[in-house]
Order: C-alpha cells, then structure tokens, then sequence
C-alpha cells in the first residue's frame, strides 16, 4: 500500500510511518519542516519519501495534494496542542485550522485519489468538548487553549462520521497518553510537564501508534473509533470503543462539513 502521514516527522506520526515501511509498504511523510522528515526517514527500513505539507496553511495544502496521484491510505495525524491564541495563515484558530480544517481540505482534495481509507488521530479530550459552529474560530469567546484542542479533536470524529456517511471508508484512532513533542509550543507549564511528568507516566510512540496502525489494517465497519482501554483510557491495548453521541450525531457532522467546506473552499473531489 501507498500510505501519506502527515505528521510523520515525529512523535506518533514517526512512529506509525516507521512501522509501515518496515512492513513493506510505501510511506510519504508529509510534515512542516522536510529537513525534520528527511531525519527521521533516515532511521526507517523500507520506502520513504518526504514531502513538504503545512496544514496551517491552505495554499501549501493545495500545492501538496495536486503532487499526490493516487494514495491507499491517508493518515490525518499531525496537529498542535496548547497553543495561545494563534491564527493560521488563512485566520483560522490553530488548533480548529490545523487539526481539523487543514486535514478536512487535504481529503477533500485528494478526494477519489484516496484508494482504500482515511484514518483521523482524534483524543480522548473530546468527551468535554463542544463545536461552536456560530464561533469555530474563537472570534467572540474567551479563548482557552483546552477547549479549542478539545474542539478540534471532537471536529475530527465528527469529520469520520460524515466521511462514512459519505461512503468513504475511514477510521479514527487515538493514542492515548503518550510522551511525544507536541507540548513544546504550548504553555510554559504544558513544556514543563511534556519535559518532566510526561516520560515517567506517558506511553512510547511506538505504543501510542498501535491504534493508528490497527485502523490502517483493520477490517472493522468504517467509522469504528479505535483507542486504548488501559488506565483512565490512556494507555494499553488499542480496541474498538464506544463514542459518545455528539461525536457520532449525523445534523452535527453535516453541518460541520458544509461549514468547513464553506471556510476551506475544498469539496470531495470526484464522485465515490
């Protein structure tokens, strides 16, 4: 299988991208800063290629997906964690433009081009979370870093519901808690615990990439969420789990894509 992680320059993403190519498969690492991606593809066995991909912004999205020919699997796994206040190139929050709003445009672009299925890195953090759809760029609320991760994570289940609705085949899987980098651009108390509390309690990547790579090979129904069912949920053994109902609500998961549609300016490509 041809598989693209964007992401897969570190943490679970790296993880997940090195895992398939020791299996055989051809991985693309799609992420930010391609020196980072050129390092870690030097550490993987097999076929891995590099490609440059900023999520947060939409030009480097459409000039990324019309490289890409045809792809079996498209891993939706990069995102940000803890950040202020920070607006993407196209203005949009970066937790909500980047988790969700720039993977939602990258599908969309690649639309028929997408082989086999989409797998979408959610989080646990959803189950507080709640889509403004009057607000989803935090333009009139308080801002809170928590909640807008939280947010997007729950935009991520929500994009899986309509993608299957769709008759697209995807999957979303979490990690559970694992040590990797994302806390380094958050809070001086979110670097502080990434740096210090996070490797003595937190799972490996490697772990953390085991539901990722159970919903690349899985043959479960399409929208099957997959996550670990450890301690407090954030840990073990990846199974198949339960969502709760706002993350699966069909009105919610529509209205969610028109409006990212309507932001993104990307539809599905082609017709399934």
């Amino acid at each position: 299988m041809r598989i693209i992680v964007t992401g897969g320059s570190s943490g679970v993403g790296r993880a997940t991208a090195s895992a398939m190519a020791a299996a055989g498969h051809e991985v693309m690492i799609a992420c930010r800063t391609p020196d980072k991606g050129y390092e870690a593809a030097e550490t993987m066995a097999g076929d891995v290629e590099v490609r440059e991909l900023d999520l947060a912004d939409l030009a480097s999205v459409r000039k990324f997906a019309d490289t890409v020919d045809s792809v079996d699997v498209l891993v939706n796994n990069a995102g940000v964690l803890g950040l202020p206040l920070t607006r993407t190139a196209y203005g949009f929050e970066a937790h909500i433009g980047t988790n969700h709003l720039g993977h939602f445009a990258l599908t969309c672009l690649l639309g028929n081009r997408i082989r086999d299925r989409v797998v979408s890195v959610a989080s646990i953090n959803y189950t507080a979370a709640q889509i403004h759809f009057d607000d989803l760029n935090w333009e009139r609320r308080r801002y809170n870093p928590w909640a807008a991760y939280g947010e997007s994570k729950l935009a991520n289940l929500l994009f899986v519901r309509e993608l299957t609705a769709r008759g697209v085949t995807a999957y979303a899987s979490d990690p559970g808690m694992t040590n990797t980098s994302i806390t380094q651009q958050g809070s001086s108390a979110l670097q502080w615990a990434g740096r210090v509390i996070s490797p003595r309690i937190a799972q490996s990547p490697a772990d953390g990439a085991r539901s990722t790579i159970q919903a690349i090979t899985t043959t479960l129904p399409s929208g099957t969420y997959l996550a670990p069912r450890g301690l407090m949920h954030q840990s073990g053994k990846p199974k198949p789990t339960t969502l709760k109902d706002k993350a699966i609500d069909p009105d919610s998961a529509r209205r969610l894509w028109e409006l990212s549609a309507e932001l993104t300016g990307c539809q599905w490509q082609g017709e399934r």
